[in-house]
């Protein structure tokens, strides 16, 4: 053998050697279902939030008297429903989703969670708390209480699943 044949040789195995494994790309997270229906949600509540747990009966109390100036959640034009999204004033499609961690969100069909969803803390069919996932946005938000008004449309029984 030649020692061009020889040098010819060692680049092509040093080629091979040279190329790089293949990268396992990481699994994003998936969308499950959430614990709860959409329409768990729609209907007209009363809002208030708190920053410490001691806070909520008494915020409850205060949401049940907002009321009288009710937020009203509706269907969205296909399978979420109608609310506002942190700082804007437009109401936006959002679904509820379940996470890999087994928490309920609500959100944009992202898997969760979402820099902009919110966990749902608890949900019956009178009162619902939840809480903004992005530090900041709770730091200046809270936890949020609805608490269903009187003659605000109901839904069916929240089930979990």
């Amino acid at each position: 053998m030649t020692v061009l044949s020889m040098l010819a040789a060692t680049f092509a195995l040093a080629g091979c050697a040279s190329t790089p494994a293949p990268v396992a790309q990481p699994q994003r997270p998936q969308i499950r279902p959430a614990a709860y229906p959409v329409s768990a949600l729609v209907g007209s509540w009363g809002i208030a939030s708190y920053r410490e747990d001691r806070d909520r009966p008494r915020t409850e109390t205060m949401a049940r008297q907002h009321c009288r100036t009710p937020y009203v959640i509706t269907p969205g034009p296909t399978d979420g429903i109608m609310m506002h999204v942190a700082d804007d004033p437009k109401a936006y499609e959002l679904t509820l989703k379940g996470g890999s961690d087994g928490k309920t969100y609500l959100g944009f069909e992202t898997p969760p969670p979402h820099a902009q969803d919110r966990e749902i803390l608890s949900l019956t069919e009178n009162v619902v708390v939840m809480r903004f996932i992005a530090p900041d946005v709770h730091a200046r938000y809270g936890t949020f209480v609805y608490v269903r008004c009187p003659g605000g449309a109901a839904a069916a029984p929240p089930r979990r699943t």
